[in-house]
């Protein structure tokens, strides 16, 4: 197919084709989204990107989101669901593949999951199966690509591994714990979806993809530790039931139970590649364990940087002042505002002078002392100041910070550089509000391993002293300048 042809879009709420729908925009393809709410995807679609409503599990809301629509990439499916996820999953695909066959799709890409068709497969294999089946019934070509693990900040199997091992320091490991695998790293998944769009071959295909490395979820958790700098002692025990792994994950990640049960149920089969056709098909090749583990690491990150968490904590009238003890992935977050009665450059003025002979606006007393128990343990301490009272740049030194990132007039993001078991960041932005400003001030801390976790929640309470009284004192300050 020649762009810039119609794409259409389905998942695009999802993990994976949230990160494939910028990716087919650059790429020069027109993109329709199909979503349920469609008011909730809106204001996250790149420029250009046509949302439409639709449900597929309601036929008759398919057939004009699929006019003109050259292919149709299908990345749904109901395993969160609370009833008969694969009674659910079967009737989408139906109405999915005669709507496309209808109105004339010529391709439909497909990703599901890897595993032998046996007796016993578990119910999410087997019907990440029958999908691919549905899909093809009805005639119209499909590009069905199966996949084992998938190694990527935020998706579901790393958040899991990523959980047990920041979390526990000695494990017990049921059975699926030792079942081979053949994970994939996200880029390369996003790399075959892309291409598949592009091939030149007529019919159906199932095509099985994964990394160069056979490994168990074990070996990803002691790779991940090994990465991360944390020694885990790992316990093989002979029996952990599906239910009762469920329930343990339920505890110590971020995996709802019903989820939990289907993922263990199906890691019982392993998932490898057993046919080339990838190799033959598509001039990709993928990256190892290792490097997919290092990517995922460094990606989060980058992430992280890029969140907005006035998005997430002020787009309503009654959002919250303060958010305290949340979690963004394995990262713990305190994050507050208030309304300031000056304009946001006399606040973001305010915030760019903090620091150095300015002080922190609160409590300087405690910072001191702070900086001298940092430089007991060889840290940096307080004792560096600012290279400028009145500007900051990208790699300045305040005190036991570095600005990482600037936006003159927006943003100030500064990293520690204290002694911590743990990465730490604190964060200010700034926005209209009224006739005033809304100054948002965020710390947030990586914590590593259980020591890390006992320091936030140790210091916490200080935190909720120093922190909030530092957001008073930078707003008094900028409206007694102002």
């Amino acid at each position: 197919m020649d762009k810039p042809g119609q794409i259409l879009l389905t998942g695009a709420t999802g993990y994976v084709g949230g990160r494939l729908l910028p990716l087919l925009v650059a790429d020069g393809w027109r993109v329709r989204c199909l979503a349920r709410q469609p008011g909730h995807l809106l204001s996250r679609v790149p420029a250009g990107v046509e949302v439409v409503p639709g449900d597929l599990l309601d036929a008759a809301s398919l057939s004009a989101s699929m006019q003109g629509v050259e292919a149709a990439v299908y990345l749904v499916h109901s395993m969160g669901a609370t009833g008969d996820f694969e009674t659910q999953d079967r009737l989408a695909a139906e109405n999915f593949a005669a709507a496309a066959r209808a109105a004339g799709v010529r391709r439909i890409i497909y990703l599901g999951g890897l595993g032998e068709d046996e007796p016993d497969l578990s119910a999410h294999l087997r019907s990440r199966h029958e999908v691919g089946e549905r899909l093809r019934a009805h005639g119209v070509p499909v590009i069905e690509f199966r996949a084992s693990i998938i190694i990527g900040s935020g998706s579901l199997s790393y958040e899991m591994i990523r959980a047990l091992v920041e979390r526990l320091p000695v494990m017990v490991m049921p059975r699926w714990c030792r079942v081979t695998a053949q994970p994939i790293a996200i880029g390369d998944v996003l790399a075959y979806l892309r291409a598949a769009l592009s091939l030149k071959m007529d019919g159906s295909a199932i095509v099985e993809i994964g990394g160069p490395d056979q490994v168990s979820y074990g070996e990803l958790m002691r790779e991940y530790a090994r990465q991360r700098g944390l020694r885990r002692w790992m316990i093989p025990v002979p029996l952990l039931t599906p239910r009762l792994s469920s329930l343990w994950l339920g505890l110590v990640t971020p995996l709802y139970a019903r989820v939990g049960r289907k993922l263990v149920d199906s890691l019982r089969h392993p998932t490898v590649v057993r046919d080339d056709s990838a190799q033959r098909l598509f001039p990709i090749t993928p990256i190892g364990v290792r490097e997919a583990i290092a990517r995922a690491l460094r990606n989060e990150d980058s992430s992280i940087a890029q969140t907005r968490w006035s998005d997430a904590l002020s787009a309503a009238a009654s959002a919250p002042r303060h958010w305290g003890g949340a979690r963004l992935g394995n990262r713990l977050v305190d994050s507050r505002s208030a309304h300031v009665a000056a304009s946001p450059a006399r606040v973001f003025a305010a915030v760019e002078r903090i620091g150095g002979a300015a002080g922190w606006h609160y409590a300087n007393g405690l910072w001191t002392l702070r900086g001298w128990l940092d430089l007991l343990v060889g840290g940096v301490g307080m004792r560096r100041g600012r290279r400028d009272p009145e500007r900051l740049r990208v790699g300045d030194t305040l005190d036991c910070w570095r600005v990482e990132s600037i936006q003159p007039g927006q943003r100030l993001r500064l990293a520690a550089e204290m002694k911590l078991p743990g990465r730490a960041w604190l964060e200010f932005e700034v926005q209209p509000d009224g006739n005033g400003t809304r100054l948002h001030q965020t710390a947030m801390f990586d914590p590593l391993g259980l020591w890390g976790l006992a320091y936030w929640y140790g210091v916490w309470p200080l935190h909720q002293l120093v922190f909030a009284g530092m957001l008073r004192g930078l707003a008094q300050t900028a409206e007694k300048n102002g």
